[in-house]
């Protein structure tokens, strides 16, 4: 950690989800390092401010803490630990928040590794959509030390909500594959019933604001059931993306006996329209499924 009170933050991952976010911390904090994969994504943030690293290892070697938000377990790995990965320029005492949603097991493995070089880590994934990063507005689920999340609190701060320190590296891993399987259903239960108003020739939105409030209500009726009446999707959270989470937590599912017979419909769903050229719609788009087995258009 440098001697000013301010920590140096530096940021890998500036995607749909992680430009919105690096820019609060760009807002909140005096130093602010960013990087990508793909050029050009940074351009907004360094006017703004940031700093343009070179390889996530000059990022590590500007920064007292790190945020990473990209795909998977395998990009977690090449940004931490490849040729020019970060942990080769973090100091000990650095610390890694990781807002990437990768299995439990791979998020405690890095800690384990990092901790060797006396850095810590704590994952944080997150649930919210493009319009919970871009508004700050994001539900964080914390693992990891107590020491290491107090420090991780400022930075979680400026791009969440709310923040909830759920048990030791890996609780937050656990905690959003849990997130994600409760989301395939309610997606589901919510297209069904966009499609079962629609056949009847209701008007929809006297429906959703009639429901809204009720014990059906929930984020996704909300903030997607307009998509799904209209059939238009664009994007908040790809299928192909939230297909990949609920490989992770399908996987946990069969690791620990549970049934998600829920959650495995909505994965064949997702696969389907994936084959079908929808991976990049937002994950709304469940409903044309739906639709297409209800002889609506899809």
């Amino acid at each position: 950690m440098t001697s000013t009170t301010t920590p140096r933050i530096g940021f890998l991952g500036l995607g749909t989800m992680g430009a919105a976010m690096a820019h609060h911390l760009v807002a909140a904090f005096a130093e602010v390092t960013v990087w990508n994969r793909t050029p050009g994504r940074d351009e907004a943030l360094v006017t703004a401010g940031a700093r343009r690293g070179a390889s996530p290892a000059d990022v590590g070697a500007h920064s007292d803490i790190v945020v990473i938000c990209v795909t998977d377990s395998p990009q977690v790995e090449e940004v931490l630990f490849g040729d020019h990965g970060a942990a080769l320029g973090l100091h000990p005492g650095a610390l890694v928040i990781d807002c990437s949603t990768i299995s439990p097991l791979r998020a405690q493995d890095m800690a384990a590794r990092l901790q060797e070089h006396h850095i810590g880590f704590v994952d944080a994934p997150v649930s919210g959509g493009s319009e919970g990063a871009q508004k700050g507005t994001l539900t964080i689920m914390v693992g990891g030390e107590e020491a290491d999340v107090a420090r991780a609190h400022p930075v979680l701060a400026t791009m969440g909500a709310t923040i909830t320190h759920l048990g030791p590296v890996g609780a937050g891993q656990w905690t959003k594959a849990i997130n994600q399987v409760i989301l395939a259903g309610t997606y589901i239960g919510v297209a069904e019933g966009m499609t079962l108003g629609l056949k009847a020739g209701l008007d929809m939105e006297k429906v959703v604001g009639a429901l809204v409030g009720g014990a059906g209500g929930s984020w996704v009726l909300a903030n997607r059931s307009g998509r799904m009446i209209d059939n238009d999707y664009p994007l908040g959270f790809k299928i192909a993306l939230h297909r990949k989470d609920l490989a992770i937590a399908l996987d946990l599912a069969a690791a620990t006996s549970t049934d998600v017979a829920v959650a495995s419909l909505a994965a064949s769903y997702e696969d389907e329209l994936i084959a079908n050229g929808h991976g990049e719609d937002d994950n709304a788009a469940l409903a044309r499924i739906v639709r297409e087995r209800s002889n609506l258009p899809h």
